[in-house]
């Protein structure tokens, strides 16, 4: 029986049926919502003035300058070895806010030059506090919104001489600071792009009109300035935090009063006993082998850049940074999950959707499935190819298109770009064959979805549909770059956030709820309630809480309390699905084998690391604007992120392939789950001791320097140096966590045999003999 009938005859549960016009009616709240602040977003970004000037008339910069200097900025990739505005490489120096405290201090020693003394230091306290009092009013009185800006003289003479060191610093090597001068800038555009950073600089200073406060809400926190946290930062951190009580509350109210009935439903288990696979099914293997082939590789040029955090200059004594550098490792270590993670995804839901159809295949899918791995192996090939030459210099004029985008984790350029948004595409369309194989189970599901019978199936394409149309996002302007890197900032947190923390959750919520059920932990009617209110949360923390990461960049005020509101409740019913699977799996562990433990395990491990990387991690310690204010840009947000990316997306994808491998040897009493679980601990316990000796000790230390002395002292070198010993304490997790990899590895390669070609199993089996006479 296929399984579109199966569908059909299942009983309509009428809470689910109310969940589903709550999700219909949330999404398109969340989606005019976004639209409205979109536009609020282009009206309220810092503008560009068309030139700025000294009083005796002299041009010092233009816009033309700025805006091809942000460009030099990207083709640079400056963001992926320091960042701007918090965002990019905790690596080098956050430029916003050291080149802010450099303009400071320089229009000072200016104050003290026109009062006839050698430097600040040598003017009476009362002197000092005057030329404090002047450079801040000054500074804070530059008016962005003028097409002609005036600059005091003692600003002007600083921001000429700050604005010509930055540009040579970007041409000159400096081993201290594991910088290597930048092959992509000419001195020209290396001027320019100074003009930028030093342009973005005052908009953190600058006020906005009628506003007591800059047009990045004051922040970064620097006391020489003046710049603390505004009031709408102080009242909406308690009343989030208010808001995030009463929503646990509500959740667990809703949960327990609605959802979590007696499950006493026909259980389907879809997956027990095993179909024979499909040609498609057998093509798989290549997409998981290059997973673990990535994963080894992040692993690599992520311990390699741990180890430049605690020395500088070379590794063990090799100059890696001349050869490979920083911002190129790290370009590879972060466009490397979302690759793998998403090979894995794709790979799974190709080879589960034939498993859900019934074992029926549509007619030259194998040949389709063969053709998307190959046309994504040479967009990822190509792209970080040419991410590479970019850096170096060697494409210069279509940098843009063929090179480095110089956006953090969208560092693909436009063309590669293009060709991965082409993949995604081509692979919705590759599950929706799967999953409705022939026309008439295709027409049936649709006119089910459109008439309101929506099941988990129609989700799980959904999910993929949303995954491959939110890309987009991080292509606007599609031609060219963005002028303003506030509206740039904006579009590239739609693919950081929204696409992973919206469309990834939106398919981790339905494939976690179908494996649940398929292994008949759960009945069909139980997961299909806990997925949808997981969605429905997803869409509201998701979508909403986007503006978490929009407080400090030039966008305006109105996201300070979208952000803090939403942004931590997504994760909890995702947690108590599990729960309640874990419950069934003890049920089924009592009465007999249960077939895909290790798969399972790695679902458990996504759960928890979803609410705890992503909720306790991010929202419990993050979100909150007062604390985002001090915190933002600290080694606190690289523990959120390797919890939450590796843990609720990396253990979900792994355990997607463990459900793979335990199918195509359903039956063999010899399958050994021993690699997979001792692969599961040594990532988790890698995980583990980077929060406690690397993550946290430096974090935390971190967090309270730049509370005492300002955020450009708790980004410097001179801060980074204090930490020392907790920078080498990162190596016992690195060890641990690559130990996982290999053992995962290893344990690929051995149970993907049965699906490789006829002479890579003659080449193996020979290998495996010569092995043993050895």
């Amino acid at each position: 029986m296929s399984k579109t009938s199966l569908v059909n005859r299942a009983d309509r549960d009428p809470v689910s049926t109310v969940l589903k016009w709550v999700l219909l009616v949330v999404g398109f709240a969340t989606a005019m919502l976004l639209f409205w602040t979109t536009l609020r977003t282009y009206q309220g970004v810092p503008p560009q003035p068309q030139r700025f000037v000294s009083r005796s008339g002299d041009v010092i910069m233009t816009a033309d300058d700025i805006i091809a200097g942000k460009g030099g900025f990207q083709k640079a990739d400056l963001m992926d070895y320091g960042s701007l505005y918090g965002m990019g490489s905790y690596y080098g120096e956050d430029y916003t806010a050291s080149l802010l405290k450099n303009i400071a201090l320089s229009t000072r020693e200016n104050y003290a030059h026109d009062v006839g003394e050698r430097t600040f230091s040598h003017l009476s306290p009362e002197k000092q506090t005057v030329a404090t009092i002047h450079m801040r009013e000054d500074l804070r009185g530059i008016d962005l919104t003028q097409d002609t800006v005036v600059l005091p003289d003692a600003v002007s003479h600083a921001f000429v001489k700050i604005r010509d060191e930055t540009a040579a610093s970007f041409l000159r090597t400096d081993r201290s600071s594991g910088w290597n001068a930048t092959q992509a800038l000419t001195p020209a555009l290396a001027l320019k792009t100074a003009d930028f950073l030093m342009y973005s600089a005052l908009t953190t200073v600058a006020h906005r009109p009628g506003e007591t406060y800059s047009w990045t809400q004051n922040w970064p926190y620097e006391p020489l300035v003046g710049n603390t946290p505004t009031g709408a930062t102080f009242i909406w951190t308690w009343a989030s935090f208010g808001f995030v009580f009463l929503a646990f509350g509500v959740v667990l109210f809703i949960y327990e009063y609605w959802l979590d009935d007696a499950d006493t439903s026909l259980r389907e288990c879809i997956l027990v006993p095993a179909r024979p696979l499909t040609s498609s099914q057998r093509k798989i293997w290549k997409y998981f082998l290059l997973v673990s082939a990535l994963i080894l590789i992040q692993i690599l040029v992520g311990s390699i850049m741990a180890h430049m955090y605690y020395d500088r200059s070379s590794f063990y004594g090799f100059d890696v940074n001349r050869y490979i550098p920083f911002s190129f490792m790290r370009d590879v270590h972060i466009q490397a999950p979302i690759v793998w993670i998403g090979l894995s995804w794709i790979g799974a839901a190709l080879f589960l959707s034939p498993v859900i159809a019934g074992g029926e295949e549509a007619r030259g899918q194998g040949w389709l499935v063969d053709a998307l791995f190959w046309v994504t192996a040479f967009v990822v090939v190509g792209g970080l190819v040419g991410d590479y030459l970019g850096i170096m210099g060697a494409i210069d004029t279509n940098w843009f298109w063929f090179g480095n985008q110089g956006l953090s984790y969208i560092q693909l350029g436009r063309f590669w770009q293009i060709g991965f948004f082409a993949g995604l595409i081509v692979w919705s369309a590759l599950v929706m064959r799967a999953l409705w194989p022939t026309v008439p189970g295709w027409i049936d599901a649709a006119r089910d979805f459109w008439t309101g019978r929506i099941r988990l199936e129609h989700l799980i394409w959904a999910s993929t549909v949303n995954i491959a149309l939110l890309y987009v996002c991080g292509m606007v302007p599609l031609t060219g770059i963005e002028k303003s890197f506030t509206l740039a900032d904006f579009w590239r947190w739609w693919v950081v956030h929204l696409w992973v923390e919206q469309s990834f959750e939106f398919f981790a919520a339905t494939m976690t709820a179908w494996t649940l059920m398929a292994t008949g932990l759960v009945s069909r009617k139980l997961a299909e309630r806990g997925m949808y209110f997981e969605v429905i949360l997803v869409f509201l923390g998701g979508v909403i809480g986007t503006g978490h990461h929009l407080y400090w960049a030039g966008e305006p005020s109105i996201w300070i309390p979208f952000g803090t509101m939403f942004s931590f409740i997504e994760v909890l019913p995702l947690v108590l699905l599990i729960m309640e699977g874990i419950h069934h799996y003890r049920l089924i562990n009592a009465h007999g084998d249960f077939q895909y433990r290790v798969g399972y395990m790695y679902i458990i491990g996504a759960a928890f690391w979803n609410f705890v990387g992503a909720g306790v991690y991010g929202g419990g310690i993050l979100n909150a604007p007062l604390v985002n204010y001090y915190e933002h840009g600290t080694f606190l947000t690289l523990n959120h992120a390797h919890a939450s990316l590796f843990g609720a997306f990396g253990e979900l994808a792994i355990g997607l392939i463990y459900f793979c491998l335990r199918y195509i040897h359903a039956g063999e009493k010899t399958f050994s789950e021993r690699p997979g679980i001792l692969a599961f601990w040594l990532y988790n316990a890698g995980l583990i001791l980077w929060t406690v000796l690397n993550f946290f000790p430096v974090g935390w230390s971190q967090l309270l320097a730049v509370y005492e002395h300002g955020y450009a002292y708790a980004r410097s070198a001179a801060f980074y140096d204090t930490t020392l010993f907790w920078q080498w304490m990162r190596l016992p997790g690195d060890v641990v966590f690559a130990g996982g990899a290999l053992v995962m590895s290893g344990d690929f390669i051995i149970k993907l045999y049965p699906l490789y070609p006829l002479w890579t199993q003659r080449l193996f089996r020979s290998v495996s003999l010569d092995t043993k006479k050895d």
